[in-house]
C-alpha cells in the first residue's frame, strides 16, 4: 500500500478502462501524508481523493480496473472470482476475522527500534489483505449480484439459492464483524499513539494499522450495505439477529444502526479531545485526532446527504442533533446514554462540534475545499443550543458566552442569514446593556478602543463588519462585541439577499428596547453599548435614520450624562460616519458646533477656576477638534457644512489655553490648513484638465468658494491670535512658526481670503510679519523662513510681485538667527555654561533648525553670486551656521574689493548694510546685566569678522557710521571707560579673542578711507589704550606677552600699510600712557609695559619711527628707577631698539636714534651722569657709531655740569667720561686728550 502510485481522482469509468490501468491498491485510510505546504487535506489513497465516495453516490463501479482476472487471491488463497463470495462467503468472513485477531495479537509485541520494521509489514500485509477483502465483496455486489425473484417456484440450480441467500449471509456476516470490532472510540481510548501521524521513517506500530483497519471496516460496511440497498431494491433480512426492538435485522436497520454508532464514536472521540480544550483556544482545536477522522466525518456527511435525498434515511445533521441532545437529557433511562465520556460542559461542546463539523461542508466527493460551496445549514439546532446558552437559569459566564458567541459567528459566515439568531441574542443583550461583559483575569482591549476617541469607535465598528474575524476574538472582544459581529454579519447578508424587509424586522426589534425610562437606567458602561450598537447599525443600514433616532433618544438621558464626554465621542462618530459616506453633515454640524461654542466660552470664564471643571471642558473640546480634523481629512469636497464646524469658538478657546492646549488647537489648525491646501492643489488639477464642459466647470466653480469659504473662517478665527502672539512666549515657537508658514502657503493658493490688513499682497505682508521682522524670536523666525525657502512657487511669487530686496531681508534675518541663537538662554544662570561647549547652551531642534536654513539660505541666486565672485570656498551643506556666517562676511568684503566701478561698489555698499540692518540691536540682549558668556563670545567674534572683511566698506562715508557705533558698542562702552571698574570676566574674554580682528579692520578702514578721519583714529587710539593696559599682567610674565590681543593683532596682519599704522598708533599710545610720569616713584605695570614693548620690537619688524616713540621711555626708566626687572627689560629694550635701528639704516647710525640721545643727554646729562654713561657703554658695545656721533654733545653735558655745580673739574665724572671714552676707539682717544689738554691750559 505504501509503494503503489495514488488513484487518479477525476476519471470516469470509461477513461479508467480505456487506460487499461493495472492492478492498484484499493482505497484506505491513512495519514501518511505530506501537509507541510497547508494546501492538501487528505491522502492520494483515501476515499474522497481516489474517487471511491463519487462512485458510491453515482453507483458505479468501484474499482474499474481490480478483480478482471477469473482468479483472485483473497487471505493467500485463489479462489474463482465471479463464485467465491456465493459459494464460500462464510468462509471468507471467517478467514477474515482470523486476520483481524492476527493483527490484534501483535499488539502484544515490544514496539523497539529493532522489531518496528518487521512488525509495520506484518501488520500492512494483514491490513491489506483485509480490506482487499472488503473491496471484493463491494465489486461484486456491483458486477456479479444478481437479483432473483423470491416468489418464482421454478426449480433452480442449487448454486442461484445460495446467491439468492447470500444478501441475508453478508447482512448476519456484517453485522457479526461489527460485533467483532465494537466501537471505535473504545479501541481509540486503548491503543494509544494509534492516531500519531508525524513519523517520517513512514514506520509505524501495529495500533496505527489496527486503529485505520476499524476505520476501514466501519467505511466500507457502510459502502456495502448501501450498494447492497441500491442492487437490490429491497429490504434484506437477517436470518440470524434481531435488532434492540425485537424485530428482524435488516439491510436498512443495520445501517441506521451502524451509522449512529460510528456517529456516537466520533463524539466520544471528539469529547476526549474537548476536555483539554480552553474556551479561549475552541475554534483553534481541532476535534479530530488525525485526517482519517476527519475525512470519515466528511464521508458521513456526502453519504447521509445523499441518502436523504431519496428518503432512505435521514440527513447527517438531523442524525448529529438527536445524538448531541441526549447530552442534555436527565432521564433514568440509561439505554440512550451510550458515550462512554460525559462531557463537563455539553454545551460549549455541542458548539464546538457543530462548529467544526459544519466547516466540513466545504469538501466536495472528490475532498477538495471548495469556498463557493452553499453549505447546508443547521440552524434548528443552533437556535436551540443559543437559547440554552442565554438561558438566566442556572447564571451565564463570559468566558462560556464568548466562546458560544464566536462559535455562532463561524456558523453565520458558513450558512444563510438567519434573523432569528439576532433576535434570540437580543434579547439577553436588551437586558444587560449596563454590564461590562469582561473576563476578571482577562483584559479586554475592545471596551479600551471604544472610550479612546470617536474614530476608534468607528474602527471597532468597522472590524465588526469585517466579513472575516480573527481567531483570537474571545481576548480581544467581549461577548457583546461578538454579538455586534454576528449582527452586521446577518444584516448585510440578509440585506444582500432579500432587501430591506430584514433590516426593517431589525430594526424593530431594536428600536422598541429603547425609550426614556430605558435611557435613564443607561450607566456609562450603558453608554458605551448603545452607541456600539447604533453605529454598527448605522455603519451596516441607514445612517441617517439611525443618527437621527439616536439624537432623539439622548435627550432622554439624565442631565448629568448630558455633557460626558462619551456622549460627545458616540455623536462625533457619527458625524466622521455621515463623513465617510459622504453624506451632508449640515444637520450634525449645526447642532455640534453650537455645543462646541458653548463650551469654549466656559472655557474662556473657568480660565482661573478649578482645574477639575477646566478639565472635563478641555476633554470635550479635545474630543470636538480630533473629529473636526478627521472629518476635513476624510471629506472628499468641502461644503458649506463645514464651514460651520469653524465657528467663533475657536477665537475663545485659542484666548483660554495654556501651552500644553494650545500645542493641540495649533495642530489641529496645521492640520486642517494642510487638507484645505491638498484639495486646493487637487482642484487647479481638475479645472487645467477641463475643456469647457459648462457643468463641469459650474461645480468646480462651486467647490472653489466652499474652499475660500472655510479657508476665510481660519484667517477669522484662528489668524488674529497668532498675529498676536509674535512676541509672546505662550504659543510654542515651533508650533507660532509652522502654522504662521501654513498661513502663507494659503494667502498664495487663495490671496483673496486672507483679511483686509494683508492686502494688497498678502504674502509679502505675512513674510514681512513673521520672517522679516526683527522683534519676532529667531526660533520662530528661523522655521518659518526654512519653510518659506523650501517652497519654490511661494520664491517666484515673491519674485514675480516686485519683492526685489526679499533676499537681502531674508539674509538679515538668517543674520540675526544666527547672532540671537543665544538669547533665549540670558534667563539662564551663566554659571550652568561653565564647562559646556557652546553649541549645548543652544536647543539642539534649533541648531538644526539653523543648519537647515543656512543651508536653504546657500542655494539663492544672490548668496550663490556672491560666492562666486569672491572665490571663497562655497559650502553646499553647511554643517555649522556661525563658520557659514564667517564665510558670507569674507565673501561679502572680497566682492566689493574685486570691484572695479564705482557705481558698483556704491551699489555693493547700500545692500551690504541692507544685509546687517539694525544689527547692533541684534546683539543688544547680549551687553545687558543678564550675561551669556557664550552669547558674548559669538558676539565679539562675528562682529570683529565683519569689522575686519568689510573694512573696505566701512571706509565709505556710507558705512562709516555704522563701524563707529559698532566700536562705542563693543569696544569702547562706558564700563570700559571707567577705568577703576573691572569689566565682566566672560566679556574680557571675548574682546581677548577678538580684538586683533578689529584692530586690522579699523587699521585697514583708516588706511583706505576716503576721506581722512581723525575721529576714527581716534577711537584707534582709544581701544589700543584700553586693551593693552587691560590686558596687561600685574607682573611682567616670564615667558613675554605675546598672547596679548594687540600684539596678536600685529602677528596675524597680512598689509604692510595696516601693520605700519597699528604699531605707530600702539607706539603713540604707551608713550602717551606709560612714560609721561613725573618723579621717581615706580608706576604700576611698568614691568609688563616694558615686556610687552620687548616683544613688540622682537616680533615685528619695528622702524626707526616707533622707535624714535619709544626709546625717550626706556631710557628714561634706565635712569630713574633701579628695581631690577625694571632695569633688565629696559636694558633688553635698549638693545634691542639699537639693533632694530642698525638693521633699518644699513649700518650707519639714524639720524633719528641720534637725535633720541642728544636730547637724552641733555635731558638726564647733568643730574645722572653716571647712569648716563653707563647706559652709553651698553649701546657702545653695540653701535660705536651711535655714540661717537654723541661725544661732543657729552663733552658739553660734562662742562655744562661742572660748570653749574661750580666746583671746578669733576674728576670722578671726568673718570667715568673717559671709561666710556676708551670703548669708542681712536675717537674716545682723541676725546680724552682734548679734555686733558683743555685741562692743562686752563690751569697755564
Amino acid at each position: 500500500m505504501d509503494n503503489c502510485p495514488p488513484a487518479s481522482t477525476f476519471l470516469t469509468d470509461s477513461l479508467e478502462l480505456e487506460l487499461k490501468t493495472e492492478w492498484c491498491n484499493p482505497p484506505c485510510f491513512s495519514c501518511d501524508f505530506d501537509d507541510r505546504g497547508g494546501g492538501k487535506h487528505f491522502s492520494g489513497e483515501s476515499y474522497l481523493s481516489s474517487g471511491a465516495l463519487k462512485r458510491v453516490i453515482l453507483n458505479l463501479d468501484p474499482l474499474p480496473t481490480n478483480f478482471e482476472e477469473d482468479t483472485v487471491e483473497l487471505f493467500g488463497i485463489e479462489w474463482v472470482t465471479e463464485t467465491a463470495l456465493v459459494n464460500s462467503s462464510r468462509v471468507l468472513f471467517h478467514l477474515f476475522r482470523q486476520q483481524l485477531y492476527n493483527l490484534e495479537t501483535l499488539l502484544q509485541a515490544s514496539c523497539d527500534f529493532g522489531k518496528i520494521s518487521t512488525l509495520h509489514c506484518k501488520a500492512h500485509n494483514i491490513r491489506q489483505l483485509c480490506v482487499t477483502f472488503l473491496h471484493y465483496v463491494k465489486v461484486f455486489i456491483f458486477r456479479s449480484l444478481r437479483v432473483h425473484n423470491a416468489e418464482s417456484h421454478v426449480p433452480v440450480h442449487p448454486y442461484e439459492t445460495l446467491e439468492a441467500q447470500l444478501p441475508s449471509v453478508l447482512v448476519d456476516e456484517l453485522h457479526g464483524l461489527l460485533l467483532y470490532i465494537g466501537h471505535l472510540s473504545e479501541l481509540a481510548t486503548t491503543n494509544t499513539g494509534a492516531f500519531v501521524n508525524q513519523n517520517h521513517t513512514k514506520l509505524y506500530p501495529p495500533s496505527w494499522h489496527l486503529l485505520h483497519l476499524h476505520l476501514d471496516i466501519h467505511w466500507l460496511v457502510l459502502e456495502i450495505l448501501h450498494m447492497l440497498g441500491e442492487k437490490l431494491k429491497q429490504v434484506v433480512y437477517s436470518h440470524q439477529f434481531m435488532n434492540l426492538a425485537g424485530d428482524n435485522l435488516t439491510n436498512v436497520s443495520l445501517f441506521e444502526e451502524h451509522c449512529e454508532n460510528l456517529l456516537r464514536d466520533l463524539i466520544n472521540l471528539s469529547l476526549n479531545r474537548y476536555d483539554k480544550v480552553r474556551p479561549s483556544q475552541a475554534l483553534m482545536s481541532h476535534h479530530c485526532p488525525c485526517p482519517c477522522i476527519k475525512e470519515l466525518w466528511v464521508l458521513l456527511i456526502h453519504l447521509l446527504n445523499h441518502r436523504s435525498k431519496w428518503s432512505l434515511s435521514e440527513s447527517f445533521w438531523n442524525c448529529l442533533n438527536k445524538l448531541l441532545r441526549t447530552l442534555f437529557e436527565k432521564s433514568n433511562d440509561q439505554r440512550r446514554s451510550v458515550l462512554t465520556v460525559q462531557p463537563r460542559d455539553p454545551l460549549g461542546f455541542s458548539w464546538w462540534i457543530i462548529t467544526h463539523v459544519a466547516s466540513f461542508y466545504q469538501f466536495d466527493r472528490h475532498g477538495m475545499p471548495d469556498e463557493m460551496r452553499q453549505m447546508e445549514s443547521n440552524w434548528n439546532f443552533v437556535e436551540e443550543l443559543l437559547k440554552k446558552s442565554i438561558s438566566v437559569q442556572d447564571g451565564i459566564l463570559e468566558e462560556q458566552l464568548r466562546m458560544y458567541l464566536h462559535c455562532c459567528l463561524t456558523l453565520c459566515d458558513f450558512w444563510e442569514p438567519n434573523i432569528a439568531v439576532v433576535t434570540i441574542l437580543w434579547e439577553y443583550y436588551s437586558k444587560n446593556l449596563n454590564s461590562s461583559f469582561s473576563i476578571s483575569w482577562l483584559p479586554l482591549k475592545g471596551l479600551t478602543y471604544i472610550i479612546k476617541s470617536p474614530l476608534a469607535m468607528l474602527e471597532m465598528v468597522k472590524t465588526c463588519c469585517c466579513d472575516k474575524q480573527g481567531l483570537d476574538l474571545y481576548k480581544s472582544s467581549s461577548s457583546y462585541t461578538i454579538f455586534l459581529c454576528i449582527l452586521a454579519n446577518v444584516v448585510k447578508k440578509a440585506m444582500k439577499n432579500n432587501g430591506p424587509h430584514p433590516w426593517k424586522q431589525v430594526k424593530g426589534r431594536i428600536y422598541s428596547k429603547f425609550h426614556q425610562k430605558r435611557m435613564e437606567e443607561l450607566t456609562e458602561v450603558g453608554l458605551q453599548n448603545f452607541f456600539s450598537l447604533f453605529l454598527l447599525l448605522a455603519a451596516v443600514a441607514e445612517v441617517e435614520d439611525v443618527a437621527s433616532h439616536v439624537l432623539g433618544l439622548l435627550d432622554f438621558l439624565k442631565p448629568t450624562f448630558k455633557t460626558s464626554s462619551l456622549i460627545w465621542k458616540g455623536q462625533m462618530a457619527f458625524l466622521l460616519m455621515y463623513t465617510q459616506k459622504n453624506l451632508d453633515i449640515g444637520v450634525l454640524a449645526e447642532k455640534f458646533s453650537n455645543a462646541f461654542r458653548e463650551k469654549a466660552k466656559e472655557f474662556l470664564v473657568s480660565k482661573n477656576d478649578e482645574m477639575g471643571q477646566r478639565q472635563t471642558l478641555w476633554t470635550l473640546l479635545s474630543i470636538y477638534m480630533d473629529s473636526v480634523q478627521e472629518v476635513f481629512e476624510t471629506s472628499h469636497c468641502l461644503h458649506p457644512s463645514h464651514e460651520k464646524l469653524l465657528n467663533d469658538g475657536f477665537s475663545m478657546l485659542l484666548r483660554a489655553c495654556q501651552e500644553s492646549e494650545l500645542r493641540t488647537v495649533l495642530n489641529f489648525l496645521q492640520a486642517v490648513l494642510a487638507r484645505i491646501r491638498s484639495m486646493h492643489q487637487q482642484l487647479c488639477q481638475e479645472l487645467q484638465r477641463e475643456n469647457g464642459d459648462l457643468m463641469v466647470q459650474s461645480s468646480l466653480s462651486t467647490k472653489e468658494r466652499h474652499l475660500a469659504a472655510v479657508a476665510s473662517a481660519l484667517w477669522r478665527h484662528f489668524f488674529s491670535f497668532l498675529k498676536s502672539q509674535r512676541m509672546s512666549q505662550i504659543v510654542p515657537l515651533s508650533q507660532l512658526a509652522d502654522a504662521a508658514a501654513d498661513f502663507t502657503l494659503l494667502a498664495m493658493d487663495l490671496p483673496s481670503t486672507a483679511p483686509s490688513d494683508l492686502q494688497p499682497q498678502p504674502v509679502t505682508s505675512m513674510i514681512q510679519l513673521f520672517g522679516w521682522d526683527d522683534i519676532i524670536w529667531p526660533q520662530v523666525v528661523a522655521r518659518y523662513l526654512s519653510h518659506f525657502l523650501q517652497n519654490s512657487m511661494l520664491c517666484e511669487v515673491l519674485s514675480c510681485s516686485g519683492c526685489v530686496s526679499f533676499q537681502a531681508l531674508t539674509v538679515r534675518s538668517w543674520i540675526r538667527c544666527i547672532l540671537q541663537m543665544y538669547v533665549k538662554n540670558l534667563h539662564v544662570p551663566d554659571d550652568s555654561f561653565i564647562d559646556i561647549n557652546p553649541e549645548q547652551a543652544v536647543e539642539k531642534d534649533y541648531m538644526e533648525q539653523l543648519t537647515e536654513l543656512t543651508r536653504l539660505l546657500f542655494n539663492l541666486s544672490e548668496v550663490k553670486n556672491i560666492f562666486s565672485k569672491s572665490q571663497v570656498e562655497y559650502l553646499p551643506i553647511p554643517e555649522d551656521p556661525k563658520k557659514a556666517l564667517v564665510r558670507f562676511f569674507e565673501a561679502v568684503g572680497i566682492t566689493y574689493g574685486n570691484l572695479q566701478t564705482f557705481s558698483d561698489k556704491s551699489a555693493m555698499v547700500t545692500k551690504s548694510l541692507e544685509y546687517l540692518g539694525e544689527i547692533l540691536k541684534y546683539i543688544k540682549p547680549y551687553l545687558g546685566k543678564k550675561v551669556s558668556s557664550a552669547g558674548l563670545q559669538l558676539t565679539y567674534t562675528m562682529m570683529g569678522t565683519l569689522v575686519k572683511s568689510w573694512a573696505l566698506i566701512f571706509a565709505t562715508s556710507k558705512a562709516q557710521k555704522l563701524l563707529f557705533r559698532i566700536i562705542d558698542c563693543l569696544l569702547l562702552p562706558h564700563t570700559v571707560l571707567q577705568q577703576e571698574k573691572e569689566l565682566p570676566a566672560p566679556m574680557l574674554t571675548a574682546i581677548q579673542k577678538s580684538l586683533p580682528l578689529y584692530l586690522q579692520g579699523m587699521c585697514i578702514v583708516c588706511c583706505q578711507s576716503q576721506n581722512p578721519n581723525a575721529y576714527l583714529n581716534q577711537l584707534l587710539g582709544n581701544v589700543i589704550e584700553q586693551y593693552i593696559r587691560r590686558f596687561l599682567p600685574a607682573s611682567a610674565p616670564v615667558l613675554g606677552l605675546g598672547q596679548h590681543p594687540v600684539l596678536l593683532a600685529l602677528k596675524n596682519s597680512a598689509s604692510v600699510p595696516p601693520m605700519s599704522l597699528l604699531k605707530k598708533c600702539i607706539a603713540h599710545v604707551i608713550r602717551k600712557s606709560y612714560f609721561e610720569f613725573k618723579g621717581s616713584l615706580l608706576p604700576p605695570r611698568l614691568a609688563s609695559i616694558l615686556a610687552f614693548i620687548l616683544q613688540l620690537v622682537k616680533e615685528t619688524n619695528t622702524d626707526v619711527t616707533e622707535i624714535e616713540l619709544l626709546l625717550p621711555g626706556v631710557l628714561k626708566c634706565l635712569v630713574l628707577f633701579s628695581e631690577p626687572q625694571v632695569k633688565r627689560l629696559a636694558t633688553e629694550n635698549l638693545q634691542c631698539m639699537v639693533k632694530a635701528c642698525q638693521v633699518g639704516s644699513g649700518g650707519e647710525p639714524a639720524a633719528q636714534l641720534t637725535s633720541v640721545f642728544r636730547q637724552f643727554i641733555e635731558d638726564y646729562g647733568v643730574r645722572y651722569d653716571y647712569q648716563l654713561y653707563s647706559i652709553l657703554e651698553a649701546v657702545a658695545a653695540l653701535d660705536q657709531q651711535v655714540v661717537i656721533h654723541l661725544v661732543p654733545a657729552l663733552t658739553q653735558s660734562l662742562k655744562n655740569s661742572e660748570r653749574k655745580w661750580g666746583l671746578g673739574r669733576n674728576s670722578a665724572q671726568r673718570e667715568a667720561y673717559s671709561k666710556l671714552l676708551a670703548q669708542l676707539g681712536q675717537v674716545g682717544q682723541d676725546e680724552i686728550q682734548r679734555l686733558e689738554n683743555d685741562h692743562v691750559e686752563s690751569i697755564l
